[in-house]
């Protein structure tokens, strides 16, 4: 089976929003990397996550000010983590269990890349054909 860190990205190329930034200013930041997700961090320490589906749930459809929204309000916490070593198959299961579309992956407990949807569909795109 195929390891979940050989199809994350890495922590190097996180985008991350501090948790007292605003909600405009994480979607601006998603539009702008062509992401849909970023993480909210307080320092150096991951709190939770921000989706595209979290903006439009708890923001635009609870008719909330995005200018006035804090990150750390609208965030997903907390962060649902997958081992490095595990395999794709098993973040699959654990992104539909959880009903979610990013994972935190992890070394040793501590977070070291993500894994999305878009990932695992990429994975699957380039496998051989019968």
């Amino acid at each position: 089976m195929v390891p979940v860190k050989s199809f994350m990205v890495p922590i190097e190329k996180f985008i991350t929003i501090d948790r007292d930034a605003n909600a405009r200013i994480a979607a601006e930041m998603m539009r702008d990397n062509g992401i849909g997700s970023i993480f909210v961090t307080t320092g150096d320490k991951f709190l939770g996550i921000i989706t595209d589906t979290d903006l439009v749930r708890r923001v635009v459809a609870a008719g909330l000010d995005p200018a006035e929204t804090k990150a750390g309000e609208v965030m997903s916490s907390p962060i649902l983590t997958i081992d490095s070593e595990k395999s794709l198959l098993d973040a699959n299961d654990l992104m539909a269990s959880g009903h979610v579309r990013h994972l935190g992956v992890t070394e040793n407990e501590k977070i070291v890349g993500m894994i999305s949807v878009r990932d695992l569909v990429v994975f699957l795109t380039n496998l051989p054909r019968k």
